[in-house]
């Protein structure tokens, strides 16, 4: 079941789960996420990054597209930080039925009329958008723990940047951070501010930057309005640490799924600890027919 990100996140937010977001970059990764997600009932928001968009021809997301469709667990292929209308136009030509554009490191300004033209593009082909106000950390140094560029979404700003913009979903910024976490660094998430942004906006708030983040801080948030969590570096690591131990254990064996197997089994494995974090293992049952296309 193929559905966009609005029909996704609405029992989200209605019933207080949160469904993740995991980025994938080839069809390995893809069929872990997938089969973990129908494995356990839970929605899930399989998500491709513009750089990984790039890597794969595009008749990769026909079979992602119709993979999902076919599926009976409802799933939305999503484009995650897209940084230009015409990246998002592409998305949607390829089948997406989510785009992200990440204007957050624009003026107020010029990241509202970035993201209000994508939205009109996008709502034209049924597809959802989100859009980011405030900006989630970044990783300068990693030996020596130093975080750039975190500046926390407001309340205030919040409300008016969905108003002034028409999208579906809002990544808020409240204390995470992007990408692997530096040494000796633990992300501390601002819970009261997170309530008072859920308390004063329409749309589902999406957490960036759930990978490291301790998971009992992730589970909180997804009671205190968080309706999307995405992670990408967690997964991965897991599945590369694993693929590379096999190799230098067994520098002979040359077949792909005897390699590959192993780090199949580790993505499905962060992925369910992962969708248990979020509550929403099980939670397949609220959605209906309502597929896109």
């Amino acid at each position: 079941m193929l559905l966009n990100l609005e029909q996704i996140l609405g029992p989200a937010r209605e019933h207080g789960f949160a469904v993740g977001g995991f980025n994938v970059t080839e069809s390995t990764m893809f069929k872990a996420v997938a089969e973990q997600a129908e494995a356990d009932k839970a929605p899930m928001i399989v998500q491709v990054s513009p750089n990984e968009f790039q890597f794969a021809e595009r008749e990769q997301y026909l079979y992602f597209t119709a993979r999902l469709r076919r599926s009976e667990n409802p799933f939305v292929l999503h484009y995650d930080h897209g940084k230009t209308f015409e990246g998002c136009v592409r998305a949607v030509q390829a089948g997406f039925t989510s785009v992200m554009f990440d204007g957050s490191h624009l003026p107020y300004e010029e990241n509202v009329r970035l993201t209000r033209k994508v939205a009109e593009m996008a709502h034209a082909a049924g597809v959802s958008v989100e859009g980011e106000i405030g900006s989630v950390g970044e990783t300068a140094d990693f030996e020596r723990g130093i975080i750039e560029d975190m500046v926390y979404s407001t309340p205030e700003e919040a409300c008016r940047f969905v108003r002034d913009t028409g999208i579906d979903a809002l990544a808020v910024s409240v204390g995470t951070v992007h990408g692997l976490l530096p040494k000796g660094f633990v992300p501390c998430l601002q819970q009261e501010l997170l309530k008072e942004i859920a308390f004063r906006t329409e749309v589902p708030l999406v957490l960036h930057g759930g990978s490291g983040t301790p998971e009992e801080q992730v589970a909180e948030a997804c009671k205190n309005g968080i309706s999307k969590v995405n992670i990408s570096s967690e997964f991965k690591c897991a599945y590369y640490r694993r693929v590379r131990r096999f190799i230098e254990e067994n520098p002979a064996v040359v077949s792909p799924t005897k390699v590959l197997s192993g780090g199949v089994e580790e993505v499905k494995r962060v992925v369910h600890t992962k969708l248990a974090v979020f509550g929403s293992v099980g939670k397949a049952g609220y959605y209906g027919n309502g597929a896109v296309g």
